[in-house]
């Protein structure tokens, strides 16, 4: 840009993972643009996990609201206007929130990433990638403002209360601790149960404390109460009994976590703790734990070619595999062999 931006948008409603993406960008614009006036339109849950994210002003936007979360965006932004908008998301509520917030300069996703009407509501876009992870396209809209962007870090926001209470949460066990975060957004991406066991139990025999980690919807209730019953040594079930930000310090507090393709793998990655990812449906090159992509257990690419005939490089970037039973696929053994194989190179 010809001159500091002065006061910069950015839109990104959600999901918990890609806002965790995004604050590595934002927080890059925050070191090069110091003076900029950041708010950030997010999604109500995500805006739970970060609140009090320094020198970052929020606007939340409940899609329950329906056409009334459109009307009060409106009625905020009234009298404002922004220099730049950094429009992260192409999902249609999000392009049409985009046309509530005033901005000079609104950039969007390159062509081969827009969708749902996306490029009606910009007036630049950001540079192509090859094969970026969602992480690396966030990046790319803080390159477009002249800001440099390496390899990612985090200053996620906690208070000392928040690590009080995971340290209680965590206060029978002991110093390596696997936190296993068994549930993702459909029940279909999510492993089986009695291999979620048969791994607490090989952790608890190499001297790890097992602590199980979720929401308290009754889908995550009832995968958690099957592990405990199937498993065969003393596992911690914090499912439903934490907030976002203590979930992230019982997360920075692991040794290790185990994970679908679910957000705290990624809030994980913020806080520095590694991540065994169990990927069937998407590519994990996408949308994998960023830091620990070498650490995840996938039978996406086999599905990929089975079902499309080729290859993640010879199809559009990020094509999805479908089916109900493709976790099945991964075998207790092969997330087993991973977690001696992370556990011997992190030292833990």
């Amino acid at each position: 840009m010809s001159q500091p931006p002065r006061s910069i948008c950015i839109l990104r409603l959600s999901a918990i993972g890609d806002v965790c993406h995004a604050v590595a960008a934002v927080q890059a614009i925050q070191a090069r643009y110091p003076d900029a006036a950041i708010t950030w339109v997010i999604g109500k849950v995500e805006a739970m996990l970060l609140a009090d994210l320094p020198g970052v002003e929020f606007v939340v936007f409940d899609k329950k609201q329906g056409k009334a979360a459109y009307q009060n965006l409106k009625s905020t932004f009234k009298g404002r206007k922004f220099d730049v908008l950094l429009h992260m998301q192409v999902a249609l509520r999000a392009n049409l929130a985009a046309r509530c917030i005033p901005a000079k300069l609104k950039i969007g996703f390159d062509k081969g990433r827009s969708k749902e009407l996306h490029s009606l509501f910009i007036n630049k876009r950001i540079a192509p990638q090859n094969e970026p992870h969602v992480l690396e396209g966030f990046q790319q809209f803080a390159r477009t403002i002249g800001v440099q962007c390496d390899t990612p870090s985090w200053h996620m926001p906690v208070s000392a209360d928040d690590e009080r209470q995971a340290s209680a949460l965590l206060a029978q066990c002991n110093d390596r601790v696997l936190v296993i975060s068994p549930a993702a957004s459909k029940a279909a991406r999510n492993w089986l149960s009695e291999r979620y066991a048969a791994v607490a139990e090989h952790a608890a025999a190499q001297g790890f404390s097992v602590v199980i980690t979720g929401g308290p919807t009754s889908l995550e209730q009832e995968l958690a109460n099957a592990i405990c019953q199937q498993a065969q040594c003393d596992i911690t079930n914090l499912v439903g009994k934490t907030q976002l930000k203590v979930l992230l310090c019982v997360l920075k507090q692991a040794s290790l976590v185990l994970a679908p393709d679910t957000g705290p793998a990624h809030m994980a990655v913020t806080v520095g703790t590694p991540v065994i990812g169990l990927y069937a449906h998407s590519n994990p090159k996408r949308t994998g734990p960023y830091l620990y992509q070498d650490y995840v257990v996938e039978v996406y690419h086999q599905n990929l070619l089975k079902q499309k005939g080729k290859t993640a490089q010879q199809l559009p970037w990020g094509v999805r595999v479908k089916g109900d039973d493709l976790m099945q696929q991964i075998q207790t053994e092969q997330v087993i062999e991973m977690f001696d194989h992370v556990v011997e190179t992190e030292k833990l």
